[in-house]
Formats: C-alpha cells, structure tokens, sequence
C-alpha cells in the first residue's frame, strides 16, 4: 500500500547545508570588525559600511543573517549590537576575543576536505606545529588567544589561583592562559611550556600584554619529557585533543611528574561523554580534527579518567562550562 502522506521533506537534508551560510556570515563579520564599528551606537548600514570602508549593498545581507542569528538587534533601518556582540566582539573593550575569525577562518577552510581526508586516510589539512610557517602559527594563536585570556581570568578567579605560587601552561601557544591567571592574581608566576620554535611567538605575546617579569616561555616537548622544574598547579587548554593517544597519555604522565604533591590539574578542552555523541560540540569538532590533526580527537571521560589515573592523580571531576567545553579538575598523589 502506497504511502498517501507522500514523501519525506527534504528540508532536515537541505536546511542543515544552508545552516552554513550564517557562520559565514558571522565570520565576514569578524573580519570586517562590524562589531567594532557598531560599539554601543545605533548604525544604519549605511554608516556602518562606511566605517568599514565597503558597499552598502555587499553588507547588507551580512547584517540581515546577523539580526536573525540575534548578534544584532534590528530596529527599521538602524542596527545595534546584541548584548554578547557588545561585550564580547568590540575590540578595546577588555572581554574581547574578535581575533577568533582568524582560527575559524582555517577550520571552517580545512572541514572542506573531510571527504578527501577520509579517503585518504590522513588530515588533508595537517596542522603540523613542527612545519607551520611562523606567519600560519601566529595565526591560529591569535585566533585562540582572546578566549584563552579570559577562561584564564575566570578559571582563576573560581579556583583562587591565589592558593598556587607557580603555575605552568602546558603546550599554551600565545600564554593566554598564563596571562589570564596572572592578571586574575597578582602574586602567581607562570612558565610556558612551548615547542622550540613556538616559544619567540609565546614570548612576544607575553611582552605585549606586559606580564614579561612574571611569566617565562620555556622549550619543553611534554610529550617526550617533564619540565625541569615542580609546579603547583598545572593547565592544559585545548592541547590533548590536538595529539595521538600514546601521546597524550605520556603528556599527561610526564605533567604529573612535575607537580608537586597535593599540587592540581585544570584541562580545559572539548570532552565526548562515553557514548561519543554528546556534548554536540565536541562531536563536531572530530570533523575538524580528522582534516588537522594525525591523531587528535574529542577524547572521551573514560579516557582522560584512565590518563590521569596512571599519572598519580586522584579526586578526578569534570564539568560542562558555558560554551559545552569541559573543565577537568585532579589532584596530584
């Protein structure tokens, strides 16, 4: 018996490929500082094409996915940043983190080879910190960095990072981390620990934000050794998901050896629940990872639980933070 309802709507197919569009437009956006010349004013689109030095016509739809995505509010021909734009994308206000277009811009470019990366069986994007021109590697930091300040400054206010003498940034690219929790607490100091070649970028970021007395930038390949140095505390943002298992279980391994007793661990990164499907960000970004990485992945709990198991840490927790990145938090001994 035929089905008189008829077929099924397309629109679940067709409706996730337009989905695209916006991020699109999100990113154009970031690029263009739209926010930025928007600040706390109302604008037409006029006047905000003209403070970014582009046609009114080519921004206008730009604006227009914006005021449906609620990233800006609308009202007649004036347009006016949402409350999370204003805070978080109008450069010089001390929460922003715009810079991010710069890290999405390659992600959103690298996804585009998923087929040709399963195929072949390797990322056809490789991110390979080793052989990133200095110019790519700048690059990908700055995008991470704005956001990384301000977990920094948040992690250490809800921790009281007060409590820690010495704090090391494991594999922290631009510092940004170490920079938050500095600014947060005045009496911490921070080493970096960075691939050779990373550390003069590691550094330049430091000297820029003014915390060059307080927070050295060391060559350290965790994945291979320990720092020579004991710590009490240890982050580790967004850099196990970037590496192998093997890998990241020995970086795990040979942070543990570097904190003292009683010291912590904080990893900040996006965690798979056991059944790998949740939360939904996590799962998407294996879609990025597959193009970029060798072997890195949205490791899942069961996972970290077993790294820091054999570690030596204990009192293992971990929690969903705002944007459905995971915060785990272990005790050393």
């Amino acid at each position: 018996m035929g089905n008189s309802a008829g077929p099924p709507s397309p629109k679940k197919i067709s409706g996730r490929l337009i989905d695209a569009f916006g991020p699109a437009a999100l990113l154009a956006a970031l690029q263009l500082e739209v926010f930025t010349a928007l600040g706390d004013h109302s604008k037409t689109a006029d006047e905000i094409a003209a403070a970014v030095g582009v046609n009114t016509n080519r921004l206008l739809p730009i604006l227009n996915v914006l005021a449906i995505m609620e990233l800006l509010h609308r009202d007649g021909e004036r347009f006016v940043n949402a409350e999370e734009s204003a805070f978080y994308l109008v450069k010089g206000k001390p929460n922003y983190f715009g810079s991010i277009h710069e890290l999405y811009a390659d992600l959103h470019k690298a996804v585009l080879s998923t087929a040709d990366s399963v195929r072949a069986d390797r990322p056809m994007a490789e991110h390979d910190f080793t052989q990133m021109t200095d110019e790519d590697l700048a690059a990908f930091f700055r995008g991470l960095h704005g956001i990384g300040v301000i977990q920094g400054r948040e992690l250490a206010k809800r921790h009281d990072f007060d409590r820690f003498h010495r704090m090391v940034d494991v594999g922290g690219g631009s510092g940004s981390m170490a920079i938050g929790a500095c600014e947060a607490c005045p009496r911490l100091h921070a080493m970096v620990l960075e691939l050779e070649r990373v550390v003069p970028i590691t550094r330049q970021f430091v000297a820029d934000a003014g915390y060059a007395d307080r927070i050295i930038a060391s060559a350290c390949d965790i994945t291979r050794h320990p720092a020579d140095a004991e710590f009490d505390v240890a982050v580790l943002r967004s850099f196990v998901q970037v590496l192998p298992p093997a890998q990241a279980a020995q970086s795990i391994c040979n942070v543990g050896r570097c904190i003292r007793s009683g010291g912590e661990i904080f990893i900040l990164g996006y965690v798979l629940d056991d059944s790998g499907t949740k939360p939904w960000e996590a799962a998407a970004y294996e879609i990025a990872f597959i193009n970029i990485y060798e072997g890195g992945r949205s490791y899942t709990d069961r996972q970290y639980r077993q790294w820091l198991d054999a570690a030596g840490f204990t009192n293992f927790r971990r929690e969903l933070m705002a944007n459905n990145m995971s915060l785990i938090h272990a005790v050393m001994g």
